[in-house]
């Protein structure tokens, strides 16, 4: 199961997609000629004048397959939960079709279609000036350092967030990990037996950096904490 966004803002499909480009580790480059497999070999960039979204490989040697390849391949990058080890860690695919172009060195991809799969299923289409136009989340690139820390030295913590779960969402769980951290909340997975479902807190307010999440996490658990004691028929805040 997906992440269950209810009304929680969450990045726009753009921001997510920039994300993935920024933080992916693997990728793969698809011609008519061949499929060729890159990991750690591939960054994105804007193309000067247009601010067009270009995604490169820097392999070497460059992937024979998409050096030869006369026209139209396919590029697709995956976002995973790659710091905490969870069941169906792939939480998205970004793919983009375009021109291939190689200087020599590098071979750059020149997107004319830019469709984001998500883990519910869901498949949105993205405006490539729209692409172009957006930055990664303030968050993406610590993001696996955050995730790892909560999980493995704050697991109470992450435990007493699901008090701002509805008691119905939890029926089954035997336990809960941090799963993604964007600049507008926190999303939690929440482990059964055989089966696993997500749910997503929202900060109370929008994170510009790294530095501002402690201030936005402490304010969830506080809520968490005063939620749970009026819960048990305590003054809040006792």
């Amino acid at each position: 199961m997906g992440v269950r966004h209810s009304s929680a803002i969450v990045p726009t499909a753009a921001a997510r997609a920039r994300s993935v480009l920024a933080t992916a580790w693997s990728c793969a480059v698809t011609t008519e000629i061949g499929r060729d497999e890159l990991v750690g070999a591939h960054s994105s960039a804007r193309t000067e004048g247009c601010g067009c979204a270009r995604p490169r490989t820097v392999p070497s040697p460059p992937p024979s397959s998409a050096r030869r390849a006369p026209s139209r391949p396919r590029w697709w990058s995956s976002s995973t939960s790659r710091a905490v080890p969870l069941r169906d860690r792939i939480r998205a695919r970004l793919y983009l079709s375009g021109s291939l172009a190689y200087d020599g060195e590098e071979l750059f991809l020149e997107p004319t279609c830019a469709v984001l799969h998500e883990s519910n299923g869901e498949r949105q289409g993205i405006e490539l000036d729209e692409l172009a136009l957006t930055v990664p989340d303030p968050l993406a690139e610590a993001e696996s350092r955050l995730l790892t820390h909560l999980d493995d030295a704050h697991p109470d913590a992450v435990e007493q967030l699901t008090r701002l779960v509805s008691p119905d969402s939890l029926q089954g769980v035997v336990r809960v990990r941090p799963l993604a951290i964007d600049r507008h909340g926190i999303s939690l997975r929440l482990e059964r037996a055989r089966s696993q479902a997500d749910v997503r807190l929202p900060f109370h307010e929008t994170v510009a950096d790294v530095s501002q999440v402690t201030e936005c996490m402490h304010a969830l658990l506080t809520k968490a904490a005063r939620l749970s004691a009026t819960r048990r028929g305590r003054p809040v805040g006792g």
